[in-house]
């Protein structure tokens, strides 16, 4: 693929003080194989179509964000949580193109598929900003608050790659924030999908990076700052 683009993509280093890591939609409505819409392909009897997806959220994303949570949590480096899903039980606050798959994976405020996954949750004090758009940006106050925060950087993680985390990164980085996709703690429906979605984010939009390079450049920055 022709790569001339991405020469002109601006590098995006991370401080452990300025930049916040941003989990998106880890939740039981698209996140779990029982709930949700893991529930409405089983009872299709088309559970397997979805197998990629799922194991890569068990195997993969969810001990990587666990990996990270743990090592930014360690060093005081901001988290931020991002839900989708509707707070209207009538999903009337939907989008149109949103409201079917909310309807479908019985996604609102106050069902366990609105949740995000138990070993994802957040900590007292860690804010959740809740979307019924792709983009985070769009129908939250997410950038507000991380302008307020100080913070320059975001590395986006979450589900899925090509949809919800992609956009809440390219609304970022439109909107003057460095931004980095966590390639091995993110996910989709295919590798063909994944792999097809970090060569266009890294045309101008940004960095990936995998999760033991995202923390060991935390970690060194946060120790430097110590030092200093």
């Amino acid at each position: 693929m022709s790569n001339y683009v991405e020469g002109f993509t601006v590098p995006v280093p991370l401080s452990a003080r300025t930049t916040a890591l941003v989990i998106v939609d880890m939740q039981y409505a698209s996140g779990s194989r029982t709930h949700g819409l893991g529930k409405l392909l089983d009872s299709q009897g088309t559970l397997d179509s979805a197998a990629h997806r799922f194991d890569r959220i068990d195997a993969l994303l969810i001990p990587n964000i666990g990996k990270m949570l743990a090592a930014f949590r360690a060093n005081g480096t901001h988290v931020v949580h991002v839900t989708v899903g509707c707070e209207q039980a009538d999903y009337s606050d939907a989008p149109r193109h949103m409201r079917p798959f909310f309807e479908a994976t019985n996604n609102h405020a106050g069902t366990r598929e609105h949740e995000i996954v138990d070993p994802l949750k957040p900590l007292p004090g860690e804010p959740v900003f809740n979307k019924v758009t792709m983009g985070a940006f769009a129908s939250t106050g997410i950038g507000a608050h991380l302008t307020s925060k100080g913070i320059r950087e975001i590395i986006v993680t979450g589900v899925s790659t090509n949809n919800c985390v992609g956009m809440t990164g390219q609304e970022a980085a439109d909107r003057g924030f460095g931004v980095v996709l966590a390639s091995d703690a993110s996910g989709t429906c295919s590798d063909r999908m994944q792999h097809a979605y970090e060569d266009t984010f890294r045309r101008l939009w940004g960095r990936v990076a995998t999760t033991d390079e995202i923390i060991a450049e935390i970690e060194l920055s946060a120790a430097t700052a110590a030092a200093a």
